[in-house]
């Protein structure tokens, strides 16, 4: 059991846990039954979850400090950093995938190329009027923050795996799902840091 090892503080928590087995069975029961896969939708990506996604179903809410920083320290491990070093792409493409939401749907072939949907949540560049506030705003990102070795990383690491500096973040996995590429994630990267990006003017 997860909370096993996760000291006595969530002992009692684990009770609780215990008593759902059936139901949360019976429930993924349910999904690979009535559920099919079609293109990249797949019965997996519903179905299974990793230790991370446990644990966020586990503690929706209030989570011990010893959860956080489990969910926090496994995830910042797994992410992977560009393969040649190499953090930024072109802005101008950062750009049309943060205006891009499609993606990873059953009518998407597999394989295509997906969207990072930026603005559903964060304000990026001040020449798009229509985006979301449950995320903060990016605008003048790299402007405010400069690009040394310490902001590319956290950048890269925050778009790649959210979770490795906030534990259960409503932020997409992007690299750590698959949902967007290395090379999708460098132009990401340029859009927030490229000085000549919009973001930074």
């Amino acid at each position: 059991m997860i909370c096993a090892s996760l000291g006595a503080a969530t002992i009692a928590g684990c009770a609780t846990v215990a008593a759902d087995t059936d139901y949360r069975q019976a429930a993924l029961d349910m999904i690979r039954q009535d559920f099919h896969s079609a293109g990249p939708a797949t019965v997996e990506r519903v179905a299974v979850r990793d230790e991370a996604q446990q644990l966020c179903s586990q503690y929706p809410k209030e989570r011990p400090p010893e959860v956080v920083a489990r969910i926090e320290a496994a995830q910042l491990a797994a992410v992977k950093a560009p393969a040649d070093g190499k953090y930024l792409g072109a802005w101008q493409e950062g750009e049309k995938i943060a205006q891009n939401g499609r993606g990873m749907q059953s009518s998407d072939a597999v394989g295509a190329v997906n969207g990072g949907n930026c603005y559903a949540c964060h304000q990026i560049s001040k020449k798009e009027i229509s985006f979301g506030n449950i995320g903060p705003s990016l605008y003048q990102y790299g402007k405010l923050r400069g690009n040394s070795d310490a902001t590319l990383s956290y950048t890269w690491n925050k778009l790649y795996n959210a979770q490795a500096y906030s534990a259960c973040s409503n932020m997409p996995r992007f690299g750590h799902n698959g949902i967007l590429t290395e090379a999708q994630l460098k132009d990401v990267m340029a859009l927030l840091l490229d000085p000549k990006s919009p973001v930074n003017e």
